[in-house]
């Protein structure tokens, strides 16, 4: 039974640390630096590119963050942790707290103190007629927004519940703002896209290169949007400090809220995306997709598109595959994309400015088997020449064409289209996560701003007629302006209870 006993006391002890204010200020200022991580690298959620390209830079701490969830920081166990902790916290900190303050919102004024003189803020005068004062400065102090309470020879009065309403509802907000994030978070989904100049999107998971879906997420609330990317723009610096940093970039689209809705042009662009159907497309990214035809050795065109390739630097040197598996033999390309091609002893081929001012593609040419009959799943980015033949090397600009050895047919660089690369999300709990935070903005002033104080006032009547009155008062809270505030109520009561003058 002793031991059934410290179990219950110490599950008391755990439930009252959790529950402090102490503690769920500690969860929030961990929360805020278990944020970071988020801002310091890419995210899987948002950039999936960049957390490639991040560990194929660095192959030695790239793994090691990944283990410990660097790039997926906001769907991470420690971070889903600490938000569950804090949510707790402030229930159970916040709540009962509420009960209280609703009581003492009904509850009145406490009597007046004995002693009043042992106040910070204290008055005091005789007077000589004091018939009906005490309703009349009740009825003032009333009028002047403080609750006041009466009894026979006195008055008390209290203002300022304004400002424990405004703490209350700063951290309700908190917790509808935790809960607005989990719903989001459950209910809610986010992807990426890449679409290539002349293609478009369709708001259907098989349309998604990535797609993570909330845990409650169901398939058939997805909104039935869709767009056309007709042109992609970008602009960079060209010269000085900054050589080839970009100065602007938008995608001008072709919306479509449902297949059968009348399709509307939009320009999407950083820090404006479009809206649609409650859904959010931000433009994040993009790259470059050079055009290829291939040919047999018949001289039939058994490949003619363009294909992606993701650009390895900020120059845009980009590396890509193309297959083309209804040749005979099979034919794959590896290549490099060149915007500004250029060639030395140390990088290779590499492009020194992110504009196509001088496009070219390097590429080694494989003939064989493509290996896409053996039923496991491939990269479009990648090319298995574990059953192929490399049969040429070759740099191709616009309009040049390279024909492989032997007959086996041709490859012809047409030229290249602009992809851009989206994140669509859709968070169902942010507009309750706006109006939240706005409450607590609301909430947070009025903590700050609302003094909470108590004044009183006493009339004595001594043993040989003299009538004392005073009033006093005192302030709950740390603010400045108390001994102001009480002379001005003394001088309302004087009003009701004038002052004897010496003389008179």
């Amino acid at each position: 039974m002793s031991v059934m006993k410290q179990i219950v006391a110490y599950a008391r002890w755990m439930w009252r640390s959790l529950t402090s204010m102490r503690t769920a200020l500690f969860l929030l200022f961990l929360l805020a630096i278990a944020s970071v991580p988020g801002s310091l690298f890419p995210q899987r959620g948002t950039s999936p590119l960049k957390v490639t390209q991040y560990l194929r830079d660095h192959p030695k701490s790239g793994p090691l963050l990944d283990r410990f969830h660097m790039f997926d920081v906001f769907a991470s166990p420690w971070f889903a942790a600490i938000y569950i902790l804090l949510f707790i916290s402030l229930t159970g900190c916040v709540l009962p707290r509420t009960l209280i303050h609703w009581k003492e919102l009904r509850s009145q004024p406490p009597v007046a103190p004995r002693n009043l003189g042992r106040l910070p803020a204290h008055e005091s005068w005789t007077s000589n007629n004091v018939d009906g004062a005490i309703d009349g400065v009740a009825k003032a102090w009333s009028q002047r927004g403080w609750r006041v309470r009466t009894g026979e020879s006195w008055v008390a009065a209290e203002r300022g519940y304004a400002r424990e309403t405004g703490n209350l509802l700063f951290h309700l907000a908190l917790l509808l703002v935790l809960l607005a994030i989990g719903s989001g978070s459950a209910l809610g989904t986010k992807g990426t896209v890449l679409v290539r100049e002349g293609s478009g999107f369709a708001n259907n998971i098989t349309q998604y290169d990535t797609f993570t879906p909330g845990r409650a997420f169901n398939t058939s609330t997805m909104a039935p949007f869709s767009f056309q990317l007709k042109k992609f723009f970008a602009t960079y610096q060209l010269g000085g400090m900054q050589n080839g940093a970009p100065r602007e970039f938008y995608a001008d689209v072709a919306v479509k809220n449902a297949p059968a809705s009348e399709a509307r042009n939009v320009r999407i662009e950083v820090n404006k995306p479009l809206r649609i159907e409650g859904s959010s497309v931000y433009l994040v990214g993009h790259g470059y997709a050079p055009e290829f035809t291939v040919k047999n050795a018949l001289g039939q065109v058994v490949w003619k598109d363009s294909a992606i390739f993701l650009p390895q630097d900020g120059n845009f040197t980009s590396t890509g595959v193309v297959k083309a598996p209804d040749s005979v033999p099979q034919i794959g390309i590896q290549a490099f994309f060149l915007p500004t091609a250029a060639v030395d002893m140390t990088q290779g081929p590499h492009s020194t400015y992110p504009a196509p001012m001088d496009p070219m593609v390097f590429m080694s040419v494989w003939t064989g088997d493509l290996g896409l009959d053996s039923g496991t799943p491939q990269s479009v980015y990648r090319l298995d020449t574990t059953r192929m033949t490399k049969v040429g090397l070759e740099k191709l600009k616009p309009g040049e064409t390279y024909q492989l050895p032997k007959g086996q047919g041709s490859v012809t660089f047409d030229g290249y289209k602009e992809w851009a690369s989206f994140s669509i999300t859709h968070d169902p709990g942010k507009g309750w996560a706006l109006g939240a935070g706005m409450f607590a903005i609301v909430g947070l002033s009025l903590s700050l701003l609302v003094p909470r104080r108590r004044a009183w006032l006493r009339i004595t009547t001594s043993t040989n007629g003299a009538t004392l009155v005073e009033v006093a008062g005192l302030s709950k809270t740390e603010t400045p302006g108390l001994v102001t505030e009480i002379s001005e109520l003394a001088r309302t009561a004087r009003t009701y209870a004038p002052e004897v003058l010496h003389g008179d």
